[in-house]
């Protein structure tokens, strides 16, 4: 189903439930604003395990999940809350994005998965289209340092999120990797 703010006159349904899950409070609340007046009864949170309590009372039609949060990664939140509404459309928004990340986003039944910033007019666009409409391709190629990042991120994933292994089948001092892992993924 294909939906646009015209949807939303007078007399209409709103377009559901959608959860916000961000550590980034000023973000998070410009989005919940927008999307509020787009026709979402929105509801934010800060952590996965509000986000897990708050699941089980109810599960959401709609989520914007960040992977890095204080205590924990988005995906596991994902995971669960697809188990519980297999039709919940869910999308993953960072500001470490990676190709190893957006595969295995997409894996667990993601929707999309979006780079931060991004702004409400992408999410609305994001949530509301259709499963037939594909996304635009990106108008820059990527950086030889965004090739790299995202391999190093691949080789990161594939050993499980292991520091020491990833630096040794990278032939990297594991502390040179640490602050690698530890910058946003470049442009």
């Amino acid at each position: 189903m294909d939906f646009t703010k015209d949807d939303l006159a007078p007399g209409k349904q709103s377009f559901g439930n959608l959860l916000l899950l961000d550590d980034d409070t000023i973000f998070t609340n410009r989005i919940a604003r927008a999307l509020e007046g787009d026709g979402f009864t929105v509801k934010t949170l800060e952590s996965i395990a509000y986000a897990m309590v708050s699941l089980e009372k109810n599960a959401p039609d709609f989520a914007v999940v960040d992977i890095r949060l204080p205590d924990g990664n988005g995906l596991d939140f994902v995971e669960r809350l697809l188990t519980l509404n297999p039709k919940a459309r869910v999308i993953v928004l960072t500001g470490y994005g990676s190709i190893a990340t957006a595969v295995a986003a997409i894996r667990l039944g993601a929707f999309d998965y979006l780079e931060k910033p991004a702004t409400p007019e992408q999410l609305f666009s994001t949530l509301t289209r259709t499963e037939e409409q594909k996304p635009l391709p990106p108008e820059n190629p990527m950086s030889a340092d965004r090739v790299r990042w995202e391999h190093i991120q691949r080789i990161f994933e594939t050993c499980d999120r292991n520091v020491s292994e990833t630096a040794r089948r990278l032939s990297m001092h594991r502390r040179t990797l640490q602050r690698i892992l530890a910058k946003r993924a470049p442009r």
